[in-house]
């Protein structure tokens, strides 16, 4: 017997029909004599219908009352998907998020889970219930309902499977696993059988939508065996797990993309290391993320700053940084909008220092200018005008083969 965390998204319980559907899935899980924790998003678009209730009575909705509200979608699918199951005659209950035991911080919108008391879901699973948990959603010490942001259903099921030292946690989408790309844009691409945490986490922070960074993160940390299935069909998803098989000779895994994307440029800056210090410092207690930077020597004493934020960030950014142009000492600021980030991924890379030389040149050959690029062990980022994002992603899965199946190589590879 085996205990296990199942998570299903908006889409698949985005009707009465997929809800009875992913009935089948649980009783299934449950009668083969498993112990089932299931973790549910909201129905389809409910989280934004309800955003829209909340714009059509006030332009600034108080944080704390939007949390209030969106969580209501999720208790509305775990009701539904109890009921079900009950039908069927199966013991089952639906819990909030608090009344699972979920604390968080105290962040309205985006707060992080901080600690999970077991003691209810424990009591449940004793009894032979299937308990059925509103993701997104958690407690602060104040006793405030709170939201943990985009993907937070994600992030609710893997941090149960830790703490409930679940033998693995299976996430349920409308997509039948990880690609090398999103198969919308490039036809021919390729669902990865396995990926380790750390390319999963690269491909996640730079765009891939399938899973949020944060419940990789929380995979990784507490080796929870993680995989992304289709709730529509019964194919094998892709298994995401520390060590990997390569299941081929590709040294680039997976291509990400993102666009909204906004260069950010502080011109005739003093070379002092506490000016970089403080704008980013400045930017941060403001709660806005800085990704790729890049500092340009223009003489002896100054030098320009560029930054990429995202598009959503770029006027509360701009404001704070003008506010503080005189502490900051830089003479003028621009923003470049309409641009976007691609990115390669691949283990393979740190043993293989061309690779970033191979996308350079292959952008090159498709006319594609390259504002700005970022590198880690195992990633490179390259900011490019938005129109272009399509066209680069295309040529950079068919310039690393990523659409060709190739023979398994046999050979473990362990991140560390």
């Amino acid at each position: 017997m085996a205990r296990i965390v199942q998570k299903f998204g908006g889409t698949s319980v985005g009707s009465v029909e997929r809800i009875i559907r992913v009935a089948d899935r649980v009783i299934a899980e449950a009668d083969a004599g498993h112990e089932v924790i299931v973790v549910v998003s909201a129905m389809g678009k409910t989280t934004d219908q309800l955003v829209t209730l909340a714009n059509e009575l006030t332009v600034s909705p108080s944080a704390r009352e939007m949390d209030m509200l969106l969580s209501t979608g999720e208790q509305v699918t775990t009701s539904l998907l109890a009921m079900a199951l009950q039908n069927r005659g199966m013991s089952a209950a639906s819990i909030t998020g608090w009344q699972a035991g979920i604390q968080t911080e105290s962040v309205p919108g985006n707060a992080r889970i901080v600690n999970i008391d077991t003691t209810r879901l424990e009591q449940l699973l004793a009894s032979g219930t299937i308990a059925i948990v509103a993701g997104f959603q958690g407690i602060s010490q104040e006793q405030d309902i709170t939201t943990l942001g985009r993907g937070g259903s994600d992030t609710t099921a893997v941090a149960l499977a830790a703490a409930l030292h679940a033998d693995r946690c299976d996430i349920y989408t409308d997509v039948p696993g990880v690609f090398t790309t999103d198969p919308r844009v490039v036809k021919d691409a390729r669902k990865l059988q396995r990926i380790s945490y750390d390319e999963m986490l690269e491909l996640a922070h730079l765009g891939a939508g399938v899973l949020h960074p944060r419940a990789v993160e929380f995979a990784k940390n507490y080796q929870i065996p993680l995989t992304v299935r289709s709730s529509m069909t019964f194919e094998e998803g892709t298994r995401i797990e520390e060590e990997v098989k390569m299941e081929n000779r590709s040294v680039v895994r997976g291509i990400a993309f993102e666009d909204q994307i906004t260069r950010m440029t502080l011109f005739r800056m003093p070379r002092k290391e506490k000016n970089l210090s403080a704008v980013f410092s400045t930017l941060a207690r403001h709660r806005i993320n800085v990704d790729i930077i890049i500092q340009s020597v223009t003489s002896e004493n100054s030098s320009n700053l560029s930054f990429s934020v995202k598009d959503s960030d770029v006027e509360e950014a701009s404001r704070i940084l003008e506010q503080e142009q005189e502490r900051l000492h830089f003479e003028k600021m621009e923003a470049e909008s309409g641009l976007a980030k691609v990115s390669i991924v691949g283990s393979g890379m740190i043993s293989n220092p061309g690779v970033a030389a191979e996308m350079f040149d292959k952008l090159a050959q498709e006319d594609i200018d390259i504002k700005m690029v970022s590198t880690s062990e195992i990633k490179v980022s390259t900011v490019i005008e938005k129109q272009h994002m399509q066209k680069a992603t295309q040529a950079l899965h068919n310039c690393f083969q990523l659409g060709e199946e190739m023979p398994v190589e046999g050979v473990p590879v362990t991140h560390t």
